[in-house]
């Protein structure tokens, strides 16, 4: 494994170039198409005219919710919670969406000096005319994990035939999910430096995201319109759905110089057995939408190896485990171990965790190319970048730059065809 220095991964990005509001149109950003060396620019809304034929392009369904919370003490103090991953009941987010009472997450906690150990944090939400009581205590000072309960507000006149009504009423409104609708606030990156507004709830999701679960947009995707994607469809370019949920450790910076001591947060990923079926059908030029789905589709790849290898940890890719192993099967070997053990354990979706980093030296399994936006300096991103199209990643990110293309995660778009 080489040395990488994360100054080599650097450039300079005025604060005037970072894109803080969307364009009105999604699909009117601008789109750099890089293909075998060459550049080339258009606007997002032509990019069927610039993929190859019989691409299937695969696409993360997450959808972001309003993850940013914040309690006020009887002190006037300001704690905000940031809510990282489930840890009780379950861990599988999709189920920690739907409990009706209590649960514990993972959080960043802002202003954590302020809020003692045996402090709980209260706050009454008007949900439907009807008073709701939401609490927050620590649950684990070590981990940073942070219980949230909900009742209906004692005291509330109504309170009899709320309690008689509640079994009723909780499933359809009082899950982990519509609470935080009502709680939360849509957690925008915090380079955008500013609060979120009424227009982010719609302009920071997809137009297909479905899955709830993500506290970041796979931003290559904002791009997208519904007439874009039949677009596609009407000229014969395939598209498969799977879900990364995506972590805030997609803004953590690297902070060390030898990249390979930087720390990458697990993420949930959902795959099914249609997808690697889908997958196994189509392995001639898979294009992800967004470094999001780039991770996920690379990881099945791991998945499969890992099943082949009678891993005792099958379902977590480790950050550096693509680095550690040669004599690797081939993909379609790989993907054909996963559906195995689908059908061995009779079971249609997966849920896994991965941490992959990939940066230069990494070699791609499943991607022949990438749609995404441009990325911070010395970021996990720009060495994904770098991976796949090596130094040509300058040349793009200098032409982007001389062309005024806005950056992040509001920002223009790239095609990449290495």
């Amino acid at each position: 494994m080489q040395n990488i220095k994360l100054s080599d991964y650097t450039y300079d990005l005025p604060d005037e170039r970072i894109a803080k509001f969307p364009l009105s149109k999604r699909d009117e950003s601008k789109l750099l198409v890089y293909q075998q060396g060459e550049i080339s620019h258009t606007i997002f809304k032509n990019i069927t005219d610039y993929l190859p034929e019989n691409s299937l392009l695969v696409f993360n369904n997450t959808k972001v919710i309003p993850a940013r919370i914040h309690f006020q003490k009887s002190t006037g103090a300001i704690i905000q919670l940031f809510l990282l991953h489930p840890i009780l009941p379950t861990p599988v987010i999709s189920l920690a969406m739907e409990v009706t009472d209590s649960c514990v997450w993972e959080c960043m906690i802002g202003n954590r000096k302020r809020w003692k150990k045996d402090d709980i944090l209260n706050q009454i939400l008007m949900i439907d005319n009807q008073e709701i009581e939401v609490k927050a205590e620590i649950f684990d000072e070590d981990r940073n994990h942070v219980k949230i309960s909900w009742q209906y507000a004692v005291g509330s006149s109504q309170l009899a035939n709320k309690q008689a009504n509640f079994d009723r009423k909780i499933d359809c409104l009082l899950t982990f999910v519509n609470l935080i609708q009502f709680l939360g606030q849509i957690p925008l990156p915090p380079y955008l430096n500013r609060e979120a507004e009424s227009a982010d709830y719609e302009t920071y999701q997809t137009v297909y995201s479905e899955k709830k679960g993500a506290v970041a947009a796979p931003t290559a995707g904002l791009h997208f319109t519904q007439e874009v994607l039949q677009h596609l469809e009407d000229h014969g370019i395939k598209q498969e759905f799977l879900t990364l949920h995506v972590g805030a450790g997609t803004f953590q910076p690297i902070k060390v110089e030898n990249i390979i001591e930087h720390k990458m947060h697990n993420e949930q990923v959902i795959f099914t057995k249609k997808n690697i079926e889908n997958l196994l059908a189509n392995l001639g030029i898979i294009i992800p939408v967004g470094t999001t789905s780039m991770r996920t589709l690379e990881s099945i790849y791991w998945f499969g190896v890992k099943f082949l290898k009678g891993d005792n940890n099958p379902l977590l890719i480790e950050k550096l485990y693509p680095y550690q192993h040669e004599n690797l099967p081939s993909t379609e070997e790989s993907l054909q171990a996963i559906l195995k053990e689908m059908e061995k354990k009779n079971v249609q979706e997966i849920t896994a965790e991965t941490e992959i980093f990939i940066f230069p030296s990494y070699q791609f399994k499943l991607c022949k190319g990438i749609i995404t936006n441009y990325h911070q300096p010395e970021s996990t991103l720009i060495l994904l970048i770098a991976a796949l199209i090596g130094e040509d990643w300058r040349k793009v990110y200098n032409e982007a730059m001389s062309k005024d293309y806005r950056f992040l995660s509001y920002g223009d778009s790239s095609l990449l065809l290495p």
